[in-house]
Order: structure tokens, then C-alpha cells, then sequence
């Protein structure tokens, strides 16, 4: 009888997570009996940390040869709910109908979702979270030049200001101008409710944010919040409403709604908090992974971020312990003790940093060419070469040495 894997999700964790169960059904020699399907609407990676960027095109790499190179199958659709005590899920399909399908394990990276608060206005804002939505926006900054010059068609407010905020604002100059032309009176404000810009990023990194910031022309809000949006303008909680046609959301993340649906403790992000092997402690047969995870990186008391950086690895693991499980092989800990964070920061370079507290390690131009090698070809999909993929499939595989 086929045991059969089941992934939602096809991102970075579900990506990975269906490679190294893969690799691990593989090395037992059970390929004839151990069935791996992702389920997703196609078959696709969104690159979704380079969705803040001008320039688009291989966004969403198609993962289909590589899937077949490994022997995964793919389902077209979306998992709209499952019943871990029947150990059953059920999957709208791309055609519109409905399956339910079976699971021996099953491994839940849907991923995460855009944070939206119920504010006023709130479906006026644009972002770029998913690869639609980027699309959307792009589409809706080059058609600001066929509308009338005015200083709301010339200003982007930026909500949020995170690592993608940050990203979005110190790109966004160079986003207008090349919409609006190279003499157009562009305005692009970041607001965050952080007493000061980048203080995420550390006291070191601050200043550094700042001298990008000013560098860039981009005008700080901090301390404030975006109370409502309404047509033409913005108003901060402070206040001062702000003449705007664009307003890019990107303040905070929250896991996708299965996770909701999975039994068990769940922290305030929605993550579900899994154990050192990524079960779900209280739902038998699941495995979390990726954004939908809250996992211990280390034993210093630190746990994951929602980022590629710790999806790619997750993923390798839950994927690896549930084929392990099926086919008897031992079971692997999560664990990443290392962290590093690249922040784009635009025209001035990247900023590159090292540990839990953030220490600076390379910026400008020496953090940019780091910035470019991440962006460019460690998060992309490997090559369809089943050899090769099992070779960096392994669970203890290092993301970042």
C-alpha cells in the first residue's frame, strides 16, 4: 500500500520540504511505495523577497521539471481545511471542483500573509506581498503618468517600516522616476510606529538606515501610525493627513489561516509552536514548516523569523522527518544557531548583519554585491538534476556558512 506525503504550499518550505522527502524516501530505497504531492495553485516559487524591486520579470519561476527530476507530484489547487483526526485535507482544484485526499503526513507551508488592520480605507492600499499584488502595484505606477500632475500622483506613503518597508521605500524613487520621468517633484514618506526608523534593525544599523534614507530622498514618519486612508490622502495618527494616489502597505505578517486550524498553542503571529522535530505536538501526522511555525533556532532562547532565510531550512527538515517517519529512518532536529540579515537599502547599497543582535558587518556597495548573490541565486530553485538537488537536500544542510 502507497503511503502518501502531502505538502501545501510550493514556497521556499514547501519547495524544500517536498525536495528532502524526496532525497529521504530515496536513500531507503522506497520510491515505489512512497508517494510525495504538493498542492498549490501551479507550480510555482514566488521570489517574494525581491517583490519590492522595479524590475519583475523571473519572479515566479516555474518548478515543474524539477519536481518531476525528484518525483514529486503536483496537484493544482488550494487546501481549504483539514481534519488531522481523519488525516484528510480537502483541496479546491484549479478547475473549481473539490477533492478530498488522504494523507499518511501531512506538512502545512501555506506560508503567510500580509497583515491588513480594520482601519479605514484599508482596501485602498497596495502592496507587494504576493506576486499579483506586485503586479498590481507596478501596473498602477506606470499608469500614474497618464493622470494629471499633482502632488498626490508624485507621493507614495510607505506604511510600515520593517525590512520590507525599508526596501520599498529606498526603491521607490527610482520606481517614479522612471514612471514620471527623471524631473518630476517625487515625494515618497515611510511611516512606522517605531520611535525611530530601523530600530529593528539595531542601534549599529540605525544610522546607516538613516544616511540611506536621506540619501535616497525619503522623507521618515516615525511614532505614528496610518489612522485612515481615503481617496487622494493618508492621515497619521498624528494628524497630518498626507496627499497621496499610492499607499504601500507593508506593516507586519501574520501565518496563513490553516495554521488556525491546526490543534495545538499558537503565538501571536498565528504560527503554530511546534516541536524540536516540527510536529504539531497535538495534531498526529502534521508537520509545520515555514512561516507557519514558531521553532527554537538555537538554545540561547531565540526562535525563527518568517523569512526565506529560515524556510528554506525548515522546510528541509519537516519534509525530511515525515518521509523519515514512514520509511524508518532517524529523525533530525531543527536547528539554525545562525542568522544574518541583508537589508536593500537602494542607491546606497545593502546592509549587511550578522547574529541576533544585529551586528553590521558589510554595507554599500561590498553589502549590495552580498545583497545581489542572495537575491539572484541562493533563494532561486536549483536545477532540474535529481543528483545534484539531493546532494543540498539534506536536513543539516547550512543555508548561510
Amino acid at each position: 500500500m502507497t503511503s502518501k506525503i502531502l505538502i501545501a504550499g510550493s514556497g521556499f518550505a514547501g519547495l524544500w520540504a517536498a525536495l528532502s522527502a524526496a532525497r529521504a524516501v530515496s536513500l531507503a530505497g522506497r520510491e515505489d511505495d512512497v508517494e510525495v504531492t504538493i498542492v498549490s495553485p501551479t507550480p510555482n516559487v514566488a521570489i517574494r523577497p525581491r517583490l519590492y524591486e522595479i524590475d519583475l520579470a523571473n519572479m515566479h519561476p516555474d518548478i515543474s521539471a524539477l519536481l518531476d527530476a525528484v518525483g514529486v507530484r503536483h496537484l493544482a489547487g488550494l487546501v481549504d481545511s483539514i481534519d488531522s483526526a481523519a488525516r484528510t485535507v480537502t483541496v479546491r482544484t484549479h478547475d473549481g471542483g473539490w477533492t478530498t485526499l488522504g494523507y499518511d503526513r501531512f506538512i502545512l507551508a501555506a506560508g503567510s500573509r500580509l497583515f491588513r488592520p480594520d482601519i479605514p480605507g484599508i482596501d485602498l492600499v497596495f502592496d507587494a506581498d504576493q506576486h499579483d499584488s506586485a503586479h498590481a502595484l507596478d501596473r498602477h505606477l506606470k499608469a500614474l503618468a497618464e493622470a494629471p500632475e499633482t502632488p498626490a500622483r508624485n507621493t507614495v506613503v510607505v506604511a510600515g517600516g520593517g525590512l520590507t518597508g525599508l526596501e520599498t521605500a529606498t526603491e521607490m524613487p527610482a520606481r517614479l522616476r522612471a514612471a514620471l520621468g527623471s524631473d518630476a517633484a517625487i515625494r515618497v514618506v515611510i511611516v512606522d510606529t517605531a520611535p525611530t526608523i530601523g530600530a529593528a534593525m539595531g542601534a549599529e544599523a540605525v544610522p546607516h538606515i538613516h544616511e540611506a534614507l536621506g540619501q535616497a530622498g525619503v522623507e521618515s514618519r516615525a511614532g505614528v501610525r496610518v489612522a485612515a486612508i481615503e481617496p487622494g490622502a493618508v492621515v497619521l495618527s498624528s494628524g497630518e493627513r498626507i496627499e497621496t494616489d499610492t499607499v504601500v502597505w507593508s506593516a507586519g505578517m501574520r501565518a496563513h489561516p490553516l495554521a488556525a486550524t491546526i490543534p495545538g498553542e499558537h503565538d501571536p503571529l498565528g504560527r503554530v509552536v511546534g516541536d524540536p522535530f516540527l510536529h504539531a505536538p497535538d495534531a498526529p501526522g502534521v508537520f509545520v514548516t515555514g512561516d507557519t511555525v514558531k521553532a527554537a533556532t538555537d538554545d540561547q532562547g531565540n526562535f525563527n523569523v518568517m523569512s526565506c532565510q529560515h524556510a528554506m531550512s525548515l522546510g528541509r527538515v519537516a519534509g525530511h522527518n515525515a518521509a523519515a517517519e514512514l520509511v524508518g529512518l532517524p529523525l533530525h532536529p531543527y536547528s539554525q544557531p545562525k542568522y544574518v540579515t541583508c537589508l536593500d537599502l537602494g542607491p546606497w547599497g545593502a546592509l549587511y548583519t550578522e547574529g541576533w543582535e544585529r551586528a553590521v558587518r558589510f554595507v554599500g556597495d561590498e553589502g549590495k554585491a552580498i545583497k545581489r548573490e542572495i537575491n539572484g541565486v541562493w533563494i532561486y530553485p536549483p536545477a532540474p538534476d535529481r543528483d545534484a538537488v539531493f546532494g543540498i537536500a539534506n536536513p543539516d544542510y547550512v543555508i548561510v556558512p
